[in-house]
């Protein structure tokens, strides 16, 4: 099998649902991405990726008719390069950063595009149209796919005892971290700017404003202790999940460029880090939160590597009940997980989270000058998925 080199990570901004980003349409986002891997790229030549493999966990409306494709020609990319949009829910990114060094490892392909996209202001959770099968409510085994994702908190949070203080107690850290993070400029590197237009008519002239969009407009620097208790359960009368302590909804972009060892010589390129392996597991879907539990130890068995060698592990924060599950399970060191915060405070926004959380693990990775590192999230219906990464720095 050959090495998959991680050449460059790229992501927009997070911006929360109705926030700064609900007037732009996904596809936007994305080439905006793919259009920065170019410009800070050059001497690749582009015209022998072999594939642009982006994920999506609702690939309709702004966002459908195969965004990967698309994006590649709006991009002005060269039409040669082909797109294959796909859909593992909130792995969905991560999956297309697998499925694209696939082809590098079996020697297909020398170059490859592998990104993420959502829009949660412009394709609500569960698309436009849901429509669960009927036989899901009759099926033991299969009713909780049809469970929201709240309710499957709730769930975790009773199953693996993880109380409401400690729930509100890891939400307000994720805040804390991530604004620790925004303020010495952690993630300045994997961030590029984009320029959000509104238009008004004033005094019958049409006026534009732009906005410069920098940073990820989750984190919040007055979340409290005090405030997180008062909020009152969302999912169930006597529950524990609140919407302090569960991830924010939101839009956002990232792409990877990944190469073979031959490319990397041939284009004089400088590798950030080395794709290892990448693993998805199914459990039940009640507790589709706790999904890394499965997905994790898998991954480490996979690449013959221990825990202990991980030096830090991006896990998705679904919520924060399946969060402290994982962690309680898997006897993580809460020291590595989500150093800079995680999708309580820095958002959520499904299909894209795997490839900007890729982007914030090899920039961490290179900064902080440590070795292996794991993206992680739960997924809905019931999986888990997981990927092992290693700086080259």
């Amino acid at each position: 099998m050959k090495k998959v080199f991680i050449i460059d990570t790229i992501r927009t901004a997070v911006g929360k649902r109705n926030g700064v980003f609900s007037r732009t349409r996904p596809d936007d986002l994305l080439v905006h991405c793919l259009r920065a891997l170019v410009q800070r790229n050059n001497s690749v030549d582009w015209e022998r990726v072999g594939d642009h493999i982006a994920g999506c966990a609702m690939p309709e409306a702004e966002q459908g008719l195969n965004v990967a494709r698309s994006a590649v020609l709006l991009a002005g990319l060269p039409q040669a390069i082909s797109g294959m949009t796909v859909n593992r829910f909130c792995a969905s990114g991560l999956q297309a950063v697998s499925l694209a060094a696939d082809k590098i490892m079996l020697g297909n392909e020398d170059l490859m595009i592998a990104s993420g996209v959502e829009s949660m202001s412009q394709v609500p959770m569960g698309g436009n149209k849901p429509s669960f099968n009927q036989k899901v409510f009759t099926n033991q085994d299969a009713v909780g796919i049809a469970w929201g994702m709240g309710s499957t908190a709730e769930e975790v949070s009773v199953r693996f005892s993880v109380t409401r203080q400690e729930q509100d107690a890891f939400a307000f850290e994720s805040h804390r971290r991530a604004i620790n993070a925004q303020e010495k400029g952690y993630f300045t590197d994997e961030i590029i700017p984009f320029t959000v237009e509104r238009h008004s008519v004033v005094d019958n002239k049409l006026q534009t404003n732009t906005q410069q969009v920098l940073k990820d407009e989750g984190p919040r620097a007055d979340s409290t202790l005090e405030a997180l208790a008062k909020l009152k359960p969302v999912f169930a009368g006597q529950g524990s999940v609140t919407a302090g302590n569960s991830s924010q909804m939101s839009d956002g972009a990232g792409a990877v460029l990944l190469a073979s060892e031959e490319a990397v010589k041939a284009y004089q390129l400088t590798p950030k880090a080395i794709f290892h392996g990448y693993t998805v597991a199914g459990l039940d879907p009640k507790i589709m939160g706790v999904g890394p539990i499965k997905a994790i130890p898998k991954l480490l068995d996979q690449v013959k590597i221990s825990l202990d060698a991980i030096d830090w592990i991006e896990l998705n924060e679904a919520f924060a009940a399946q969060s402290l599950a994982v962690i309680k399970e898997l006897k993580l060191d809460q020291a590595k997980v989500n150093p800079q915060g995680g999708a309580i405070a820095l958002g959520h926004p499904l299909g894209a989270t795997g490839a900007i959380r890729t982007a914030t693990i090899v920039s961490a990775l290179r900064r902080n000058k440590l070795r292996f590192g794991i993206v992680s999230m739960c997924i809905g219906t019931g999986m888990g998925a997981a990927g092992l990464f290693e700086s080259c720095s």
